[in-house]
């Protein structure tokens, strides 16, 4: 699994828990609708550190919880060939 794909499974299983749709999420963050919706259909890879903030706060979580889940945990970049 890419990098970007764990977040993105993180944000709809978020959203899913929460009841919360990826518009409402947009709207809810003050993310616009098309920035989100890149990033969930993995058109952007790199979301800038702001963008995932709001989403965590959107959430009522820190940067730090919102990205502290066992997938990504795990991760590791040994076998990345983009830095």
């Amino acid at each position: 699994m890419e990098y970007y794909e764990l977040y993105v499974q993180r944000i709809r299983s978020l959203c899913k828990q929460r009841g919360i749709s990826i518009n409402k999420l947009a709207s809810m963050s003050n993310v616009k609708q098309s920035t989100l919706d890149n990033i969930v259909r993995g058109v952007t890879k790199n979301p800038r550190v702001k963008t995932l903030h709001k989403l965590a706060l959107a959430f009522n979580m820190t940067l730090a919880e919102f990205l502290d889940f066992e997938p990504l945990n795990q991760y590791s970049f040994e076998d990345d060939e983009e830095d």
